[in-house]
């Protein structure tokens, strides 16, 4: 059966989604869940959550989705044997340390794969698999018949996003946020960089092409596919931001269609709670230039009618749909917006009024427009709708229940309910009725008043042996056999825990430090080649995510797991920064896959580094083999959107170069061939200065995006003399350069 799985940020969210009939519900604690700015889930609350939530067999995963630093990995276990002995249902990672610990640790808990960790394909899902995992999160930007063929082939449930936010950016492979303001993606605390305005330049012909919200993507609505994805284990609206309300109208519109009892009505219901607009993604081949809306960041509300006249401060709205007095509008004014709270309503005799048709009146002190279009974006009766499916009982389960009631005995009651059953024994002796004994239909009546449970009455079997059973007798057992099963239930739940095998220990030799590079163009490769750089990352590329594995000679440099699959048999491989790679056990199981070296996380510190070595000295009794990118204009987002091509650009990037501009700085864009889109940072990686204080790092990469050929050679030299320690003058430029987060922590 398709698992319909809701967002919850805090209990009465996930009250909202369970009383509108989501199976399962994911949500995060206070830490190492991606979304640190929601309210979450402390461990008492989460115990209130999974009884909550178990009792009316709905499954709970927590979100672990964050990249995890050295020093928090203790504090990660610890977490997790928690969660176990609440008796959560799996959780949901990217990092690896926190994928091999619940696959080594517990056999009940399962070990589900985030949409950060990137997997869009076969390869990289029977990667997961062959690791232990028991989901995978596919990327939002797989297309629904690749989805199918990876689930009939690798045979593990897959789960798929269909309703909700969307990042422009692949997820886990942007990082914008962390490089801009320190506040990482990777870390759940986005702030939201893709929702801002920027202006696209055209730096060939150093003109501004438009300023709008260029990477501000839509959001998700597959309601009209859904026939579609009832192949797919689980389908997962995206929302632990969002209102309570705004859970229980999408839970309920999913919950109706995959039913078969969705409407039309119900379908343009969405629109009533938050939304950007709608796409169907590219799950459903949204042409990606239509990905975004570039007019406004936040909630659009559904649009209702227009200015049609202007008498003094008193205007007229036409509507095509009805407004309600206490709504909240949203009318377009010159590009701005102007937001109104329907506190008085006019018809044209100037009478108050409490809902409008077709034509009303508002008296506000704002200058509107003839044409201004007006928007709802509160409905305030849809509100109070919501708001009472907040807290009910979807369903109720049966309760059957046998009583046995003989004279000079106890009472015994056999219940069954839930998946378990409970034997009730009353503590008083029951007298013999002189006239009236306790019927079948007396026990049925007490029995039935279930109202404040999740049971209803199934069947009941009595006989009757002239037993008198007072009504509080039969009320307090009624109370005992709903609670008995209760907490049946709730222990039902398997906490198992596993032995823990020794480790092979893994090590390399300790290197003198090298370059190598990354190069985009032949002119830069030639560069390196002539500069002196041994290992050079060109044609032997395999990047994460939309990418076509063809057979390759020699070694390869790795950025999804995908890659790894495919390659690991066949090419030795260098893992790339995109592995988000931060802590000692990530290092480890990458090596036990194949890697020889791997290429550190853009967003560690010079401290965490060393934490890292040291940790995993202490655990494999020797060094890792690492490579650290020293130079370059970072990866801030790799996208599948252009936006380029959204501007009417298509094509031109062939000939002119482009960037996007906000008040923080420039940030090139960068076109590969299959129209995927990097977007980089405006300021360089600048750590040769460092190079001589940076210990335990095999290689030091210089990664070459825009440079020219005498500035790839320029770069190398200065490498080469910082070194070997030849240049004492530093090489860093503070109005160009930038040294990220080498000297800053990230949060």
């Amino acid at each position: 059966m398709t698992e319909l799985l809701a967002p919850a940020g805090n209990m009465e969210a996930l009250k909202a989604a369970i009383s509108n009939g989501c199976d399962a519900i994911y949500l995060g604690m206070q830490k190492f869940g991606a979304r640190a700015y929601s309210s979450n889930f402390d461990l008492e609350s989460l115990k209130e959550a999974v009884m909550y939530a178990h009792l009316r067999n709905v499954k709970i995963y927590v979100t672990m989705n964050t990249i995890v630093f050295e020093n928090e990995t203790q504090e990660m276990k610890e977490q997790m044997r928690e969660l176990n002995d609440i008796g959560v249902d799996g959780i949901i990672v990217q990092d690896l340390a926190a994928l091999d610990y619940i696959v080594n640790n517990f056999l009940d808990m399962e070990a589900h794969c985030s949409t950060q960790m990137g997997i869009d394909d076969l390869d990289g899902t029977l990667l997961f698999k062959e690791l232990g995992a028991k989901r995978v999160v596919l990327s939002r930007e797989v297309e629904i018949e690749k989805v199918k063929e990876i689930k009939r082939v690798a045979k593990i449930p897959l789960e798929i996003f269909v309703h909700g936010a969307l990042c422009v950016s692949y997820s886990g492979n942007c990082l914008m946020s962390g490089l801009i303001g320190y506040r990482s993606g990777n870390r759940g605390r986005c702030v939201g960089s893709c929702r801002k305005e920027y202006e696209l330049v055209d730096k060939t012909t150093n003109t501004v092409i438009d300023k709008n919200y260029i990477l501000s993507t839509k959001d998700l609505n597959t309601i009209e596919h859904i026939e579609d994805l009832k192949e797919i284990d689980s389908l997962k609206i995206e929302g632990r931001m969002k209102e309570p309300a705004y859970v229980a109208n999408v839970v309920s519109k999913y919950r109706k269609a995959l039913d078969h009892k969705i409407t039309e009505e119900d379908k343009a219901d969405l629109s009533k709670t938050f939304n950007r607009t709608f796409t169907k993604g590219y799950l459903f081949h949204e042409d990606p230039k239509d990905i975004t809306n570039i007019l406004r960041p936040n909630n659009v509300g559904y649009e209702i009618g227009r200015i049609s006249k202007i008498i003094k401060d008193t205007y007229e709205i036409t509507l095509s749909s009805p407004l309600n007095q206490n709504d909240i509008i949203r009318i377009s004014h010159n590009g701005e917006d102007v937001i109104l709270n329907v506190v008085k309503l006019y018809d044209k005799d100037d009478n108050l009024i409490n809902k409008a048709e077709d034509i009303c009146y508002i008296k506000v002190k704002e200058k509107l427009s003839k044409g201004d279009l007006v928007y709802i974006t509160k409905d305030y009766g849809y509100y109070k709708t919501l708001d009472a499916s907040l807290e009910k009982e979807f369903k109720h389960f049966p309760l059957d229940v046998k009583v046995y009631a003989y004279p000079d005995s106890k009472l015994v009651i056999e219940a069954k309910g839930l998946g378990v059953d409970y034997l009730y024994e009353g503590e008083e002796i029951l007298g013999i009725a002189i006239n009236n004994p306790t019927t079948k239909e007396q026990v049925i009546k007490q029995f039935a008043r279930l109202g404040d449970t999740i049971f209803e009455l199934n069947q009941v079997e009595y006989e009757e042996f002239g037993a008198y059973i007072p009504a509080k007798l039969l009320n307090a057992a009624r109370r005992d056999v709903v609670q008995g099963l209760y907490d049946l239930k709730i222990n039902s739940q398997k906490k198992r825990t596993k032995a823990l095998k020794p480790k092979e220990k893994i090590s390399f030799a300790p290197q003198k430090p090298y370059f190598t590079a990354t190069v985009t163009t032949q002119e830069q490769y030639d560069a390196c080649v002539s500069g002196g750089i041994k290992e050079i990352y060109f044609e032997n590329v395999i990047r994460r995510n939309q990418i076509e594995y063809k057979d390759k000679e020699g070694g390869l440099l790795i950025g999804g797991y995908g890659g790894i699959y495919h390659y690991k048999e066949s090419n030795p491989f260098v893992t790339d920064y995109s592995l988000n790679v931060v802590n000692a056990t990530s290092c480890y199981e990458l090596y036990r896959l194949g890697a020889k070296r791997i290429t550190l996380s853009y967003e560690l510190n010079k401290g965490q580094i060393e934490d890292l070595i040291n940790a995993y000295h202490e655990e494999n009794d020797g060094y890792p083999a690492l490579e650290m990118i020293v130079y370059g204009k970072a990866p801030m987002m790799f996208t599948k959107y252009c936006p380029l091509k959204k501007m009417g650009q298509c094509g031109h990037c062939k000939t002119n170069s482009y960037e996007l501009k906000d008040e923080h700085g420039s940030f090139p864009i960068m076109t590969h061939e299959d129209c995927t889109v990097t977007i980089l940072n405006g300021k360089t990686l600048n750590l040769l200065d460092e190079l001589e204080s940076i210990k335990g790092i095999e290689a030091f990469r210089l990664n070459f995006t825009l440079e020219s050929k005498d500035q790839v050679t320029k770069v190398i030299n200065n490498a080469f003399d910082k070194l070997g320690g030849e240049v004492n003058k530093s090489v860093f430029n503070p109005d160009t350069d930038t040294r990220g987060h080498f000297n800053k922590e990230i949060i």
